[in-house]
């Protein structure tokens, strides 16, 4: 048991709030959970317990949106994070479901978000955009739903038109050679690269 005897801002942090019980330090809390605190307050250690656990809750979805500031991630990357930031698991799970509740964790829109990245810097096929997603924990369901918008033959063009202007003064087999390289590294099957090799090396020899 401890009464409270002061709620202090921090003065680092004005966004968190020292707690003192019976006239010493007791711990910190984000100013959110502190709220219903007040002085001359009785807190029981169960209750000193869970607003330790919802102080690790705050601070974890604190972090986990800092973190996904950068850029969209998936919640495997989220939940990965936060484990590294030695959350525990329950702050960890609980702060993943909050941020989906709000629209800020979504698998579906990351997967779009990765595929339109992807197709606009680094063209990639299908393969290894299916192998990038699946290393970041998006469900296989969601993503082949979102693979089925993609265009094998354009994003294969569009990797191979990013090259061939490099190496259109080449020999044709070297050319040839550097570019089937250059879209096998990115996973497209021999098939389409093959065919589009060729387009290429007609369309920057004017053979069209």
């Amino acid at each position: 048991m401890g009464t409270i005897t002061a709620l202090t801002t921090q003065k680092r942090n004005p966004n968190r709030v020292n707690v003192f019980l019976d006239g010493a330090f007791a711990f910190g809390l984000a100013a959110v959970t502190a709220v219903s605190l007040r002085i001359g307050q009785t807190l029981t250690p169960a209750e000193m317990e869970k607003l330790q656990q919802a102080d690790e809750l705050e601070n974890a979805k604190q972090s986990a949106i800092r973190y996904i500031g950068y850029r969209p991630r998936s919640i495997r990357e989220v939940s990965d994070h936060l484990r590294q930031k030695g959350f525990a698991d329950t702050a960890v799970d609980q702060a993943c479901e909050r941020l989906q509740e709000v629209g800020l964790l979504d698998d579906t829109a990351f997967a779009h978000y990765w595929v339109e990245q992807r197709e606009t810097f680094k063209p990639r096929s299908q393969m290894a955009l299916r192998q990038e997603l699946q290393q970041k924990g998006v469900r296989r369901e969601i993503i082949e739903s979102v693979l089925t918008e993609v265009d094998e033959t354009g994003v294969a063009r569009q990797a191979a038109r990013k090259q061939s202007s490099r190496w259109q003064n080449l020999p044709e087999d070297e050319f040839k050679l550097k570019l089937s390289s250059y879209l096998q590294r990115r996973g497209f099957s021999y098939d389409l690269i093959k065919q589009i090799v060729n387009e290429s090396w007609n369309e920057v020899n004017g053979e069209w």
